[in-house]
């Protein structure tokens, strides 16, 4: 297996479970956001391993603003549990 899909797989495995987790939540609204907070960490694992493996300047340019894009959100998911998750 080619080293990049190790990597990707390696990830997956941390990733998958918490979005699983995350979805377990009883309220709907939270349940949401935890998972996509690990489902945006799996985003950027993906393109974190493309940089570390990939040569082709379009796609890596796109990893980087998939990780700067998935970073906000993930803030923004946060702050909305710190604020309405009890």
């Amino acid at each position: 297996m080619p080293e990049h899909v190790q990597d990707n797989m390696r990830r997956m495995m941390i990733s998958m479970p918490a979005m699983r987790d995350g979805m377990m939540h009883e309220n709907a609204d939270v349940a949401f956001a935890c998972a996509m907070i690990a489902h945006h960490q799996g985003a950027i694992d993906m393109a974190q391993v493309l940089i570390a493996h990939g040569e082709d300047p379009q796609m890596l340019a796109l990893a980087d603003a998939i990780i700067a894009a998935q970073l906000v959100e993930m803030d923004e998911m946060r702050d909305w549990l710190a604020e309405n998750a009890k």
